[in-house]
């Protein structure tokens, strides 16, 4: 999908909560070096203490990210992924001693409807480590978050492949 066709239609409501898809530049899986996921998931924590958007899932594959989240009042969409990417980049660069890309230009959202349940949407985000399979259990797979942790661990492992 060209990258225009993916800002047809994107709005950034406050409140409303999202969920974005953004890979690395060619795919390249930084993110199997532990602390280049670490600094990652530092960037997104400072973008929710920033009271920016409230983080609700997420997870770090090795070349991707999942991440569903709440805009907050005045927030936009595209400023809050270029923010994420722009910090984490930089700190990834410096750790891995380089310039250049980290992540691709564009991303995938997706705008939650309000008859969309939520819980299942952090729950099919958390599981994508089972269902590549990287890990049998998600227990297994440390670069992952949910607010609703404990419900989560037990409904991906009785149901692994939530599609």
């Amino acid at each position: 999908m060209p990258r225009d066709d993916l800002h047809k239609g994107r709005v950034s409501l406050a409140y409303n909560a999202y969920f974005v898809t953004t890979v690395t530049h060619n795919r390249i899986p930084y993110f199997h070096d532990f602390y280049c996921a670490r600094l990652l998931v530092s960037e997104m924590r400072r973008l929710h203490e920033e009271n920016q958007l409230e983080s609700l899932a997420w997870v770090i594959m090795p070349g991707h990210l999942h991440w569903l989240f709440q805009l907050q009042e005045n927030q936009s969409l595209s400023q809050i992924v270029r923010l994420l990417k722009g910090r984490s980049a930089h700190i990834i660069n410096h750790h891995l001693q380089r310039q250049g890309s980290i992540w691709d230009r564009a991303f995938h959202d997706h705008a939650l409807r309000k008859d969309e349940d939520i819980k299942s949407i952090a729950r099919y985000i958390v599981a994508n480590p089972l269902r590549a399979k990287l890990v049998e259990k998600l227990d297994d797979y440390s670069m992952w978050d949910a607010a609703y942790v404990v419900a989560f661990i037990r409904a991906t492992e009785a149901a692994p492949t939530i599609n």
